[in-house]
């Protein structure tokens, strides 16, 4: 007898069942009711994952989903609009500091050149001023740097000129200062000349005094009174008046 091979169906879907399901392909599912379904149960799961970063990593998340048919599913653990400002304040953080660190490094670049030309330029005139490398140099410009050197050698001289004649006149002012106090000194010293030639003339008219010394001892003499000093110049009074001095 032959037998017909059928596959066997009921172990084919016992074994899918016990190795787990198999890596499915990513792509449109084209039957309306299976694709209902999946998104249903994937976006339960999404927002259960949603949840649990915002819980366990203390993280802020905002999800927003729109099915085929337009209906809104969100989830926030702050605020669904906050967190969208955040978003495009960060957004436009980050895309003005990009701007500016390129504005930034744009303009150092430009000065760098600048100082550089600038620098290239001195050390070219530094080098003409110093009479070094001139055989680099055309006629015009040695007579560029001849009208220049001329030119720089007058203002040096009139600089001189100034600083010399500043100077000159504050040595005439000092000078016109030390005779003023020359004189005046002078008038002092001749003053005090005068002074004391006036002392000693009124000094030499008075003559010489002499000093007299006691010819008694100080013991004896202290319980004595000259009377001569105690009774009146009789001279000096008059006749009548002696009369009346005299005791009755």
């Amino acid at each position: 007898m032959a037998y017909e091979n059928k596959p066997n169906t009921d172990l084919d879907a016992d074994a899918q069942r016990r190795l787990g399901r198999g890596k499915i392909e990513i792509k449109r599912i084209e039957n309306t009711t299976n694709r209902q379904v999946t998104f249903c149960k994937r976006r339960n799961g999404l927002l259960k994952k949603a949840y649990e970063l915002s819980v366990l990593c203390d993280a802020e998340v905002a999800l927003i989903v729109f099915s085929n048919r337009g209906r809104l599913y969100e989830y926030s653990n702050n605020s669904v609009r906050e967190t969208i400002e955040r978003y495009k304040k960060a957004c436009a953080d980050t895309s003005t500091n990009g701007s500016a660190s390129e504005a930034t490094a744009q303009y150092y670049q430009q000065e760098a050149a600048k100082l550089r030309n600038q620098i290239n330029a001195l050390q070219n005139s530094n080098r003409g001023y110093m009479a070094e490398g001139l055989s680099n140099m055309n006629i015009k410009e040695l007579k560029g740097m001849e009208s220049k050197l001329e030119k720089a050698i007058t203002r040096i001289r009139s600089k001189k000129n100034e600083l010399l004649f500043a100077e000159i006149e504050y040595m005439q002012k000092r000078e016109l200062d030390l005779h003023n106090n020359n004189q005046l000194l002078r008038a002092k010293i001749a003053e005090n000349e005068r002074q004391q030639q006036s002392i000693n003339a009124i000094a030499g008219g008075h003559g010489s005094y002499e000093i007299v010394q006691p010819t008694q001892p100080f013991h004896e003499a202290r319980n004595y009174f000259q009377v001569n000093a105690l009774q009146p110049n009789i001279h000096q009074y008059s006749r009548h008046d002696q009369v009346s001095l005299q005791l009755v």
